[in-house]
Order: C-alpha cells, then sequence, then structure tokens
C-alpha cells in the first residue's frame, strides 16, 4: 500500500500529470456532490410537506379520496399523480412547476383565496398535460390489462373497454375531479 501511494505521489509531482489528475479527482468528486445534491433536492421537493407549503387546500382535499385512505392501505402522495416516474420527463416537469413556486413568492397564489380564484387555471392546466402524455402518471399504477371488469360496475366496464379498444380516451378524459374536488370552471377556455 505504501509503495502504491509513493508511486502515485512520484506520478502526481509532475506537473502536466498532476495538473490532470487534481482535475481529474476534482471533478469527480464535484460531481458526486453535485449529483447527491441534485437528487437530494429533487427528492425534497416529491414530499407532501413541500407541496403542501403552495396547494394546502388541495392537500387537505385528498385526505377524502380513495387515493389518500382505502382497503389495500396504498397511499397515493402528490408526486405519484402529478410527477413523471421517468427522470427526463421529472426534470421537466420540475421545470414547469417551478412557475408555481414564482407565483407563490410573487403572492399570486399565497392564500386560500387567491389559490381557489386561480384554481380552475391551474387544473386546466393539468389535465391538459395529463391529456398530453396520455395520463402516464394515472398508468404507474392503473393498467387496463390488469383491470379485473368483474368487479366493476356496467357503465365502467363499458367506459373502460372502449376505451381500451379506440385508444382515443386517456384516464383524465373521464375522471377529472378523482382525487380533488373539481373547481367552478365557468370562464375558462376549453372547458367542456
Amino acid at each position: 500500500m505504501l509503495k502504491l501511494l509513493k508511486r502515485l505521489w512520484v506520478i502526481m509531482k509532475s506537473p502536466s500529470t498532476a495538473s490532470f489528475g487534481f482535475i481529474l479527482v476534482i471533478g469527480f468528486l464535484g460531481g458526486i456532490i453535485f449529483w447527491g445534491g441534485f437528487n437530494t433536492g429533487m427528492e425534497a421537493t416529491n414530499t407532501e410537506a413541500f407541496c403542501s407549503g403552495c396547494h394546502a387546500p388541495i392537500v387537505k382535499e385528498i385526505r377524502e379520496t380513495i387515493h389518500y385512505s382505502n382497503r389495500s392501505g396504498v397511499r397515493a402522495i402528490c408526486s405519484d399523480c402529478h410527477v413523471p416516474h421517468k427522470w427526463t420527463d421529472k426534470i421537466v416537469r420540475k421545470v414547469q412547476a417551478s412557475k408555481e413556486l414564482f407565483a407563490f413568492a410573487m403572492g399570486t397564489i399565497d392564500t386560500d383565496e387567491k389559490f381557489k380564484a386561480r384554481r380552475a387555471h391551474l387544473a386546466n392546466r393539468e389535465w391538459q398535460r395529463m391529456k398530453e402524455n396520455n395520463s402516464q402518471e394515472c398508468r404507474n399504477c392503473h393498467q387496463f390489462e390488469y383491470m379485473d371488469f368483474s368487479e366493476q360496475g356496467k357503465r365502467s366496464v363499458s367506459q373502460h373497454s372502449t376505451a381500451l379498444a379506440s385508444g382515443d380516451k386517456t384516464c383524465v378524459d373521464c375522471h377529472k375531479g378523482i382525487a380533488h374536488q373539481l373547481p367552478d370552471m365557468k370562464g375558462i377556455e376549453g372547458w367542456q
């Protein structure tokens, strides 16, 4: 071990090798620190506590739904439905969501009243995003091929089998309000 350290020291003493080695080691360590810090920050912003900082009324509301408390004990939190699981898509979504942090900091949605006034706009934007990605966050847990149609009501079976066959509908087309109360959508462009 001592021989190896001496040999490394001799190599590192020469100016060109030392510079390259130093840069390589510092770059490697810096990369590890950056990556660890970045992932820690990403995970911290995926917690219910973080989301409730700006969206407290929504977080309270979800506690009354099947996604929060159910017979199977499986609980979905905000990031399960609103943050893609695929890493590249997650980064894009986090950048998009930074607008909400900015709006909160600027006072646009910093009170329950202001949030409720903007809620229809925010919901419509989120539904559009989910429609564009084929409700991928829903499909992380709910898959047509694993649905037991014999356990569903007649209307659900009819709708799910039609959606499965046609492929032109996505979860959010029918299930708006499944995890949240529907906001008043009067005056929102494109709302049916």
